[in-house]
């Protein structure tokens, strides 16, 4: 019965501590972006609007305001959408983004290209090539390794048909 006692209490003291209250982005509110690569910044504490990401979970849009979070990032596509309304799209290969309090945004990436790089046709030809090395009758680590060079390709050749 104490344990019960102890839940009551508690619960009562919880339910008088005010909480913060989130809600939706305001028009001016901005998110400071942080995009880094190991040799490079492509954007430092930049303002902008929004960030949609290739989540692990799930693809996801970050605006100002979004709650804290880590989250793994699988290749896909990083669209950064600035205050003049402009998007800007890299393809990355892996990383993780962190949502900070104050709304500020920080990606690490191991790499990253700008999508309009790519062609179609030559990520076609590629992930055609590596799949036969996936299917075939070489070592297992080659195998692997090309499977998971499928992976990338498949999600890039997503990205460009889109």
């Amino acid at each position: 019965m104490s344990s019960l006692r102890l839940l009551t209490s508690v619960a009562r003291r919880a339910s008088s501590i005010p909480l913060g209250r989130r809600g939706y982005a305001e028009v001016n509110d901005k998110l400071k972006l942080s995009l880094v690569l190991p040799h490079q910044s492509i954007f430092t504490s930049t303002d902008v609007v929004q960030v949609n990401i290739a989540a692990e979970a799930g693809d996801m849009g970050i605006l100002a305001n979004h709650v804290p979070s880590i989250e793994a990032l699988r290749p896909g596509v990083v669209e950064v959408i600035e205050t003049t309304g402009a998007s800007k799209k890299w393809f990355t290969s892996s990383g993780f983004a962190t949502v900070h309090p104050n709304n500020k945004l920080t990606i690490n990436v191991v790499e990253a290209a700008p999508l309009e790089q790519f062609s179609l046709e030559a990520v076609r030809t590629n992930l055609a090539e590596v799949l036969k090395v996936a299917s075939g009758s070489g070592s297992e680590a080659d195998k692997t390794e090309a499977r998971i060079e499928a992976d990338v390709y498949e999600a890039l050749q997503h990205a460009l048909a889109k």
